[in-house]
């Protein structure tokens, strides 16, 4: 008999290991691209040494079936993955905003309109809440922010 069929969970497992450091730069760049980008063009963008190096990680993505070559040369995305840290982020267009930072706009409206609106009456405990929350989700957005991968 053979061996038993990889699962998808061992797939993300194995993505998620391969997925780190310059490889996730590469990924992050492509993904953010929208449109097939070439091997010089991921040298020059993330400040590699050499093409080979942009190369070396795009062969590790094209291995784990993640982007592939097409017919000019140049390299798309096929499969969109989530590995780690990425789960953090949300896309908006081409931007990647974190996911932390929607929170933060919320707790920050919600103090904004709490003091606007009962600015003779406030209450202490709402109002340390509220800014409390806010000040947490700004920090940990900022936070997030300052170690993205790409």
């Amino acid at each position: 008999m053979g061996a038993p069929a990889p699962s998808a969970e061992d797939d993300k497992a194995k993505i998620e290991y391969e997925l780190r450091g310059k490889t996730l730069k590469v990924y992050a760049y492509v993904l953010k691209q929208g449109k097939p980008v070439g091997v010089r063009e991921v040298q020059r963008e993330l400040g590699f040494s050499s093409p080979s190096v942009a190369y070396h990680h795009i062969e590790k993505l094209t291995r784990l079936g993640i982007i592939e070559q097409d017919s000019m040369g140049n390299y798309l995305l096929t499969k969109k993955v989530d590995p780690g840290i990425l789960q953090a982020f949300v896309n908006v267009g081409r931007f990647s905003l974190p996911r932390l930072g929607f929170y933060a706009v919320f707790f920050t409206s919600v103090t904004a309109a709490y003091i606007i609106a009962d600015y003779n009456f406030l209450d202490l405990y709402a109002l340390v809440g509220t800014v409390g929350g806010a000040a947490a989700f700004w920090f940990e957005a900022a936070r997030l922010w300052r170690r993205k991968p790409f």
